[in-house]
């Protein structure tokens, strides 16, 4: 995995466990999990966007592949 979606995973697992041991693994806490990781990566990706306004929709998909390690599946 990524290193910058590591830490994302990290930072939505510690803000939404319900128990400070993050044991719970209850369906609501699972679905705040991916809630809140969705929002960390869609802010990120707005940052990207937000950081070069003259970029192309091409070049700003390529900084964001860059950034998150990624290739298209």
């Amino acid at each position: 995995m990524n290193e910058r979606i590591r830490e994302l995973w990290d930072k939505a697992a510690k803000s939404t466990a319900a128990y400070p041991s993050g044991q719970n693994n209850s369906w609501e806490t699972q679905v705040n999990f991916i809630d809140k990781f969705a929002e960390l990566i869609v802010a990120e990706m707005l940052h990207t966007c937000e950081e070069h306004p003259g970029w192309s929709g091409r070049m700003i998909g390529e900084q964001i592949k860059q950034h998150f390690g990624v290739d298209n599946a």
